[in-house]
Parts: structure tokens; C-alpha cells; sequence
């Protein structure tokens, strides 16, 4: 899960492909500002076909707090 949010969050930052970016990766060390972190909640949100709340949205301070909070979705959506 983390490898895919990681995909998207170079897609949304348009980061180089040698950016690294780990789970520990914030995303306002990656030079994200709120808009840009409404942009990679919305491409997870459309990658994962799940629906973010705004209140778990601003939860989302790292790549693996974005992993997860989708795999909880996910697996909610599955249940």
C-alpha cells in the first residue's frame, strides 16, 4: 500500500522518479502545501475508489498515514 501511495504522491508533487519517499516521508517535507494535500487525498481517493472524510484528511501528516487510513477504508468498504 505504501509503494502505490507513493506513486501518487510523486504524480500529484510532479517529484522526479529518483525522489525517494519512504512511510515516513511527510508530506510537507516533499513540499506539499494544504491545496497540494487536497490534490494527493483526492488522486487516493480515486486510485482506492473510497471517499476521505475531511476530518481524516487532516490526520494525513505522512505517506504511511495515508497508507493507512486507505487500508482501513478499503477493508470498511469490504466488509
Amino acid at each position: 500500500m505504501v509503494k502505490k501511495v507513493c506513486e501518487i504522491v510523486k504524480k500529484q508533487l510532479a517529484l522526479s522518479e529518483d525522489t525517494l519517499i519512504t512511510g515516513r516521508s511527510k508530506f510537507s517535507e516533499l513540499g506539499a502545501d494544504s491545496l497540494d494535500t487536497v490534490e494527493i487525498v483526492m488522486g487516493l481517493e480515486e486510485a482506492f475508489g473510497i471517499t476521505v472524510e475531511e476530518d481524516s484528511a487532516q490526520s494525513i501528516v505522512t505517506v504511511q498515514d495515508a497508507a493507512d487510513l486507505i487500508e482501513d477504508l478499503v477493508m470498511a468498504n469490504h466488509n
